[in-house]
């Protein structure tokens, strides 16, 4: 099984423009994040999707491989199907968040073990709530998977509604996990789910995994206790520790 890793990675911004070109001790976010995803064991390729000149010049200039896509992109998801056309010999592609500059080799390997199952069409990582300030932020998605550990829905709500407790009781009544960004797909559904439309739960959600649910994909999970830092706002760079 080949697989390819893909790092989506845009210079438009609201919230933080330039980001993957900011610098951090010395190197980029988008080096950072393409040398921590050389370092997985299952990739047999790692290439950044963007569609700005600044981002290739500064992977040419680290030495990686990158390949242009198109400015009209709306997702993550759709710049790696545009990039799997491309390296179509690639039996699974995987979605490396572009603004995680300390992800850990170790999740991406976990969620490439998902498609040791020749069922699994689609994965990703969740990992369990410990607080319950994490679990009613609306920023961090829940998840809720059924015994076979498939995602069966997400929300920006916690999920399940907890009846009889106070909210500051309901992280020790179930547990609950958060959904971590990260995605696997089979290369063929990774065609076929980025062709589909927008879903009414996607939409009200604005989370685009409710898609591929409301059309009848499986997502399968896999449990991680690591945390992931992701940079969304320059704020976010006094969260970094070296």
């Amino acid at each position: 099984m080949k697989i390819i890793g893909i790092i989506p990675a845009r210079y438009a911004s609201t919230r933080f423009p330039g980001k993957p070109l900011v610098m951090i001790d010395g190197k980029s976010m988008i080096q950072r994040v393409y040398e921590q995803a050389l370092k997985s064991i299952c990739l047999s390729k790692v290439v950044v999707a963007t569609d700005d000149e600044r981002i290739v010049a500064e992977v040419v200039k680290f030495g990686g491989e990158y390949a242009l896509t198109q400015s009209t992109h709306q997702s993550g998801t759709d710049r790696c199907a545009e990039v799997a056309e491309q390296y179509s010999d690639f039996d699974v592609v995987i979605n490396i968040q572009g603004d995680e500059p300390f992800i850990d080799p170790a999740q991406i390997d976990l969620l490439a073990s998902c498609f040791e199952l020749d069922n699994t069409q689609l994965a990703t990582l969740i990992k369990p709530v410990t607080q319950t300030e994490e679990l009613f932020n609306t920023n961090s998605p829940k998840v809720i998977v059924n015994h076979a550990g498939e995602a069966i829905y997400f929300s920006r709500h916690p999920i399940p509604f907890i009846r009889n407790a106070e909210e500051s009781e309901w992280v020790s009544q179930y547990p609950f996990f958060k959904h971590i960004g990260i995605y696997g797909y089979r290369t063929s559904v990774l065609k076929e789910i980025t062709k589909l439309p927008a879903s009414a739960l996607e939409v009200a959600e604005s989370l685009e995994q409710l898609r591929w649910i409301e059309n009848g994909y499986k997502i399968q999970t896999k449990i991680t206790k690591i945390e992931t830092l992701a940079i969304d706002t320059p704020e976010d760079l006094l969260k970094i520790v070296l």
